[in-house]
């Protein structure tokens, strides 16, 4: 029971994340630096009301007052906060200026940079059949390089980003909803005060019921909802299971890219993205093999 139930949890939190595209167009009028200044003041205020409906904060300040005292992790969840900034604020204007399908590469090649960066940074093994994978990720990011004369750096950065957010999240090991409060709060007074600096801004107070005010309030909650259902979802099942679900977003956005959004997909993409699904299926074949292993070790 609890195991489909943090399958379901997990999936809705993909799906919703797939969907995110639909949302940033309905303000596509908006700036994406006013945009993301909104979504992080916003996320924190949402969260902060969590945090008081769910009687959290007592640990929630003690949590906070753990952080402040070390050094290391005050530094790491200040540069969590900083990954996952650029990373909505890249992801914002990949969408608004029609780019999902850039995005959802982005979020195909992430699982391939987290585990790149656990070897790195963290020393951790790499298998034959994971270094293919590499090999058969980073020939598709440089065919589709040659084929436009481009460099795809919106789905770099975002793999990027995400992937450091990711590794800095790994090492401090906060919970998702306090590491989300904190890590808006930080960034908070730096996006109030642009919100106070630029002069024509899209949220007015004369008119507080206009759509796009609603909106931008509406970005805290589609920010903080799907993060809060994965948390709850993936202490519910294997992480080679919440491995596959992952894929569920970067799909989405595809098939929104392509069919909603109509933007060109070539032969360069297809080629592309063959290498990218090639990788991921050798990568997520390895690790399936490896949990079997270990479970016939166990039962042996």
């Amino acid at each position: 029971m609890k195991n489909n139930l943090g399958i379901i949890y997990t999936a809705l939190a993909y799906v919703l994340w797939g969907f995110l595209p639909i949302y940033w167009k309905l303000v596509e009028d908006v700036p994406p630096g006013e945009t993301l200044a909104h979504r992080i003041v916003w996320s924190f205020i949402f969260m902060l009301g969590i945090v008081l409906i769910l009687r959290k904060w007592t640990p929630f300040i003690q949590e906070l007052n753990v952080i402040i005292r070390n050094k290391k992790r005050l530094l790491g969840i200040t540069l969590a906060s900083i990954f996952i900034s650029l990373n909505w604020l890249t992801f914002i204007w990949a969408v608004n200026s029609d780019h999902v399908i850039q995005a959802s590469l982005g979020y195909y090649i992430n699982p391939l940079i987290s585990i790149l960066l656990g070897i790195i940074v963290l020393k951790e093994k790499v298998t034959r059949k994971q270094a293919l994978s590499f090999i058969l990720a980073g020939i598709g990011v440089i065919y589709l390089t040659f084929s436009f004369g481009v460099f795809p750096w919106i789905s770099i950065i975002l793999a990027l980003t995400f992937g450091f957010y990711g590794l800095l999240k790994k090492r401090l090991d906060v919970s998702a909803m306090f590491g989300l409060t904190i890590e808006t709060m930080i960034v908070t007074p730096i996006a109030c005060l642009y919100l106070f600096a630029i002069p024509d801004s899209a949220f007015t107070l004369e008119n507080l019921v206009s759509p796009v005010n609603f909106l931008l309030i509406g970005a805290g909650i589609v920010t903080a909802v799907p993060l809060l259902l994965f948390a709850s979802g993936a202490k519910l099942i294997p992480l080679a299971m919440v491995g596959f679900l992952q894929y569920i977003a970067p799909t989405i956005m595809l098939i929104l890219g392509v069919f909603l959004y109509e933007e060109p997909f070539t032969s360069g993409h297809a080629v592309a993205f063959v290498f990218i699904w090639s990788a991921l299926f050798i990568y997520m074949s390895s690790r399936y093999k490896r949990g079997g292993a270990r479970r016939e070790a166990r039962e042996k």
